[in-house]
Formats: C-alpha cells, sequence, structure tokens
C-alpha cells in the first residue's frame, strides 16, 4: 500500500457495536411488595414522575397484579437517580437495559 491509499474508515453509526452504555436506554421498575399501601404508591409515582392519579394508579395496579411496572426510563444516570429516589421512599426499585 502507497501513502496515497488508506484504509476505509468506519464511523460510529455504520459500526452497531460502538453504542456506548450512556446511550444505552434504561428502564425503571418497581417491584411489588408487601408493605407498602396501593395508596402510598400511587401517592409516590405522582410525586416523583408527576403522573396524573390516573396514570399512577395504573401503574400501580401493574404492580399489584403483574408483580412489577416500568414507570420511567432514560439514560443510565437519570435511572440510577430515579431508583434511587424511590428508594428513599421505601419503594423497591430496580433498573435495567430497555430491551
Amino acid at each position: 500500500m502507497n501513502q496515497t491509499e488508506s484504509s476505509p474508515v468506519i464511523a460510529d453509526e455504520e459500526n452497531p457495536g460502538s453504542v456506548t452504555d450512556a446511550d444505552t436506554p434504561w428502564v425503571v421498575l418497581v417491584w411489588n411488595d408487601p408493605i407498602n399501601l396501593m395508596s402510598y404508591v400511587v401517592h409516590v409515582l405522582q410525586k416523583l414522575f408527576g403522573y396524573s392519579s390516573d396514570k399512577a394508579t395504573l401503574l400501580m395496579l401493574d404492580v399489584h397484579h403483574k408483580g412489577r411496572a416500568v414507570v420511567s426510563n432514560g439514560n443510565r444516570e437519570k435511572a440510577e437517580l430515579d431508583v434511587f429516589k424511590l428508594h428513599e421512599f421505601g419503594l423497591w426499585a430496580t433498573m435495567q437495559k430497555d430491551v
């Protein structure tokens, strides 16, 4: 190969494996527990995320009947903060990469 030839350059958008961890969407899950009242879970979801009473109630019912519900999503830093806030209110919350 001579000096004027160059190898092709692959840009990040052409390489699907180049998505950084910070760019990966995350979801925050609230899990059912035997301690917190359903009305309290609705209150916390409204207070932390600004959900309407109807939206917070639907999420709480998912937690109650299905065992969990996705209550927020975003980048990793936002998900970590949301999990921390939910823990401060005594709810069982985890985060995972969005599928």
